[in-house]
């Protein structure tokens, strides 16, 4: 059609052209204004038929008596006016659903970062509340030992300020590897091995491989805490410690395990046993799980990580 008459191809070029330069300037005028950024604006609807539509006619009836023939009826301006009226309120109805996207976007990544922020200040607080706990009842043991054994309380305050640096260096983290934690823990069995003796006796069983397994910062010392204090400290007897951890289906497993009976884990047992559970939650993610249980007069801790190494 256009190699049989370049006027058409003329006009049509000089239609788009048109078509563009116009929409090009409107959307500069409107993103200066800010309109359209709450929805459907009116403003936009009206400028369609009475600005938008006319100037474009305007602009693109010259190259009709240019390159084809001269105007000399006005029969087609009001199907021009409502074909380009169209043209221009489907564009801003496209206009504005484009910046309802992308604000909706926006507000959910501002949404979603919120959220992560919130749920690290969260893990921050869990954090803070088990270190002035656990740091409570060293320096108690410390202060027992004193009166007892001073070389004793001496190597049990070097352990402590190893257990510290621990501390505070993981509390920045939202994990850490099963190894670095099982030094934590093996920093806290020989403050506790000090003070019992031979009450306290420690089995470890790591299974190869698990070292880098990421878990929650004093999470297993917090358990390690309970069993000592539920398994040890109640028995005259004392109590053995195992520590387990071995691959699952689809999961690492790792447990703490002491002699003892489940009705006697008290009130602060299950608030720290709570706090863990909620900061595996937010570390890990919904995967993981802790649970407790008496089973042939042993208490069983059980952390259970999604995934493995």
């Amino acid at each position: 059609m256009f190699a049989g008459n370049p006027g058409v191809l003329a006009v049509a070029l000089w239609t788009l052209a048109t078509g563009l330069f116009v929409s090009d300037r409107w959307h500069a005028f409107i993103k200066r204004r800010g309109w359209g950024q709450r929805g459907i604006d009116w403003r936009l609807m009206a400028a369609s038929a009475f600005v938008l539509a006319p100037v474009t006619v305007a602009a693109i009836s010259p190259s009709f008596h240019i390159f084809m023939q001269p105007i000399t009826n006005f029969r087609w301006l009001l199907p021009a006016l409502a074909s380009w009226t169209g043209n221009f309120v489907v564009w801003n109805l496209l206009y504005t659903m484009a910046l309802s996207l992308r604000r909706a976007n926006r507000f959910e990544a501002e949404t979603l970062r919120l959220e992560l922020h919130a749920k690290d200040i969260e893990l921050r607080a869990l954090q803070a509340q088990v270190n002035p706990h656990f740091f409570f009842n060293s320096l108690n043991s410390v202060r027992a030992l004193i009166y007892e054994d001073r070389e004793a309380a001496a190597r049990m305050i070097d352990q402590l300020a190893g257990l510290m640096r621990y501390a505070l260096q993981s509390g920045h983290a939202d994990t850490v590897p099963l190894a670095a934690e099982m030094e934590a823990v093996e920093a806290y069995l020989a403050i506790e091995k000090i003070r019992f003796e031979e009450r306290l006796r420690v089995q470890v069983d790591i299974e190869p491989g698990l070292e880098r397994v990421m878990i929650p910062p004093m999470s297993l010392q917090t358990l390690v805490e309970n069993a000592v204090k539920y398994g040890v400290e109640l028995s005259t007897a004392g109590s053995d410690i195992r520590i387990r951890a071995w691959r699952g289906e689809g999961a690492t497993l790792i447990e703490i395990a002491n002699a003892g009976a489940l009705r006697r884990i008290g009130d602060s047992t299950q608030l720290g046993l709570a706090n863990a559970r909620k900061r595996l939650e937010l570390a890990v993610g919904g995967g993981a799980s802790l649970a407790l249980a008496e089973h042939d007069g042993w208490v069983r801790a059980t952390l259970r990580l999604p995934g493995g190494p």
